[in-house]
């Protein structure tokens, strides 16, 4: 299965996934980052898609348009979001229909959205973690396919909580994106 990974940061997901020997096909970032880097030392292609507005003025279908046709050009099969930091429009999932995977630093269904660790944190949870699900067109609201807790420590702030999560994330998302490879079958099964 030809894999695609989508990222926007540094690339630590990245590098965690291409560690445990998981074959990616290309990687495409959404603005200038540390990931183009750590796809090119793993001799992985590497393409940039560069979001052009953070504004109202955002053409999220041209830009998931833009995005599509690139995975398209390269045959992929299974996307990969590792930290990407666009939500994408209707169309990627026409195209890529429960063949996307998506990870989220809490136990969906709760603390959707962007700030999953602060907002875990501000109501007060004993216990976060990280989902990793199907990504559908509403965010982080795609079936699941594993998840596993992270206890929340007294003294525990925002930045101390969500890197003990992403340790979490760096083990938990390859184990799943092999068990999907192994087994497509989980992805119709998951929807």
């Amino acid at each position: 299965m030809r894999i695609a990974v989508l990222a926007s940061g540094s690339g630590t997901l990245l590098q965690s996934i291409l560690s445990q020997d998981i074959s990616v096909d290309l990687v495409v970032v959404d603005r200038p980052c540390s990931a183009t880097e750590v796809a090119v030392a793993a001799g992985v292609r590497a393409e940039l898609v560069e979001r052009a507005s953070y504004g109202t003025d955002f053409d999220r279908d041209g830009y998931t348009a833009a995005v599509v046709a690139v995975l398209g050009a390269y045959d992929v099969e299974l996307v990969v979001m590792a930290g990407f930091g666009t939500v994408f429009g209707e169309a990627i999932h026409n195209a890529f229909p429960s063949r996307i995977l998506n990870t989220h630093p809490a136990l969906l269904p709760s603390f959707k959205g962007w700030h999953g660790v602060r907002d875990a944190l501000a109501y007060g949870v004993k216990v976060s973690g990280c989902t990793i699900h199907v990504a559908t067109l509403a965010v982080d609201a795609g079936p699941i396919l594993a998840q596993e807790a992270v206890p929340v420590l007294p003294g525990d702030n925002e930045a101390a909580l969500h890197e003990r999560i992403k340790a979490v994330e760096r083990r938990l998302y390859p184990q799943t994106i092999r068990a999907v490879l192994s087994d497509p079958s989980l992805l119709q099964k998951a929807m």
